[in-house]
């Protein structure tokens, strides 16, 4: 019986070696102590499956030397140290363990809240460091009655909501992409307005990390918070810019932060550790026992699975096998998940239905495609935690009704697909895509409007009254904010109203987008990036 080769690059808990250890078809090699060149050179192209954590970069250089290897298997949530694109071309399965360190993250959130309201470390180290009894020194605050905005609801922050319940305090969260009943059926209030979260008295935040939160807090969002307020961050570092939050820690405007992840780690150097009203932890969140110990026997189980070819859980790019589609169709079922990626970009709200078409000899991979679609539209909101394996039933849990039907030979496209997205205060955004002949993917018509556009890089989607001097009132305002013009396509329907479709080279302000709506002609502007 074949015998399969599990490479454990990084320290997992006892128990998962075990695991591994006890499996009569797995030979397994705990590799987590070698310096990581004698690992990457000598053991990983013996690998069948490879269990890394964040301290294995599965870059070039290692996947260079993974020449017998089918799957990787992250013990953790973040994959920011493996190249996923890279292994997707190699055909290595990525998968990770997303939710393991679920309530250890939650328990390390309160635990930072806790000692910003009561100074705890400081008044700790006042006393044991300095043997100064000095308790007047030392008045805090009290959770209960104060107001606690949560920014992102999923596994984590729901947890929070609900324990801040337990202390008594009144709970707020802004979730553009949650059903709002997940928040009140906690008796959390939910917003649609950002700038309640900013009148809290404590804001913590539990979301990925992607374009649309980096930075989600900067000086601006810092200038709009009431005096005292005290900030945490247990989940990705630059969710806070770091810069904005050290003036305002530094003034007094934040009375005290939080602070699990940072920037740039390890953080031994960073100039947040200068200051005397921020507690610090070097990115603990997912360090309890019980976590580490969910953490590694989850990971070997999945290794194990995937070793043998049996399931690829938590897969983030499960490949094709591309021996039984034709050529021409994983460019098209990768096109659909970025029209789903841009699609849900545009309505910033609930998604609550997907309805793909077909036309041509694509019609016969609707079902497929309908996989990658939901996968792009739902990437965008969530975390880690969706790909090609899981992405029906995460629909399903999110109430998100997806459709697929073939459409009559009417079109002059040999082939042709179209992704029609409702969300649940009723908008819609219809959008249809071919390739030509070249390999060029294009966009032919967005909500009834015939253009042909490239679907790729940063785009502003400007509607409008159809009048005179527009074109030359938005080229002004984008040129004013230093945003440079790629391509420039436009449409027009019989209702006079037009739409353009505007390629630049560099991102764009909220500044400057704002100043796009407060045109008179102005109908709706989108700004979307691929």
């Amino acid at each position: 019986m074949k015998k399969y080769t599990i490479v454990v690059c990084d320290h997992i808990h006892p128990a998962g070696l075990e695991m591994l250890e006890k499996d009569a078809n797995i030979n397994y090699v705990n590799a987590a102590d070698l310096p990581k060149e004698q690992l990457v050179k000598e053991v990983i192209p013996t690998a069948d499956v490879a269990i890394t954590r964040s301290s294995t970069d599965v870059d070039d250089f290692f996947l260079d030397h993974a020449k017998n290897l089918k799957a990787i298997v992250r013990a953790g949530v973040g994959v920011d140290n493996v190249d996923i694109e890279r292994c997707s071309k190699e055909g290595i399965i990525v998968m990770n363990v997303p939710t393991a360190n679920t309530i250890a993250a939650v328990e390390l959130t309160f635990a930072h809240m806790l000692g910003c309201m009561r100074a705890f470390p400081y008044a700790h180290s006042h006393l044991k460091d300095q043997r100064i009894w000095k308790r007047e020194a030392w008045y805090g605050y009290e959770l209960k009655g104060k107001k606690l905005g949560i920014i992102g609801f999923g596994n984590i922050g729901s947890r929070v909501g609900k324990r801040a319940k337990a202390f008594e305090m009144d709970v707020i969260t802004y979730d553009p992409y949650i059903d709002p009943s997940k928040a009140t059926d906690l008796d959390v209030e939910y917003t649609t307005n950002f700038d309640d979260i900013l009148a809290c008295d404590i804001i913590t935040i539990h979301t990925p990390k992607n374009k649309e939160t980096i930075n989600i807090i900067d000086k601006e969002e810092i200038a709009k918070m009431k005096d005292g307020v005290v900030l945490v961050n247990c989940a990705r570092g630059g969710l806070y810019n770091e810069d904005a939050l050290y003036e305002g820690l530094k003034s007094g405007k934040i009375r005290f932060a939080g602070m699990d992840v940072f920037v740039k780690e390890p953080a031994t150097d960073n100039k947040l550790l200068d200051l005397d009203n921020i507690t610090v932890t070097p990115h603990l969140g997912a360090n309890t026992h019980e976590s580490q110990y969910n953490i590694g026997t989850q990971a070997a189980q999945n290794a194990i699975a995937a070793a043998k070819g049996v399931a690829y859980p938590n897969a983030l790019n499960l490949p094709i096998d591309e021996s039984k589609i034709p050529a021409f169709v994983k460019p098209f079922l990768e096109m659909g998940q970025k029209i789903g990626y841009m699609e849900a970009q545009m309505h910033k709200a609930k998604i609550s239905a997907i309805k793909i078409t077909g036309q041509g000899e694509i019609a016969a991979y609707l079902n497929s495609l309908a996989t990658f679609v939901a996968v792009g539209a739902m990437s965008h909101t969530s975390d880690d935690t969706i790909n090609y394996v899981n992405a029906d039933f995460i629909a399903e849990e999110k109430g998100i009704k997806i459709e697929t039907e073939e459409m009559s030979e009417s079109s002059v496209y040999k082939n042709l697909i179209r992704v029609k997205m409702t969300t649940t205060d009723g908008n819609t955004v219809t959008m249809s895509a071919t390739i030509f002949d070249d390999g060029k993917e294009r966009i032919v018509c967005l909500d009834g409007f015939d253009i042909e556009v490239a679907l790729k890089g940063d785009m502003i989607l400007f509607k409008n009254t159809d009048v005179p001097g527009v074109i030359g009132s938005v080229g002004t305002i984008l040129a004013q904010n230093n945003v440079n013009i790629s391509d420039f396509s436009l449409a027009r329907n019989e209702k006079k109203e037009a739409l353009a479709v505007i390629l630049v080279d560099n991102e764009v302000s909220q500044k400057a987008l704002d100043e796009l709506a407060a045109l008179d002609a102005c109908l709706g502007v989108n700004y979307v990036r691929l």
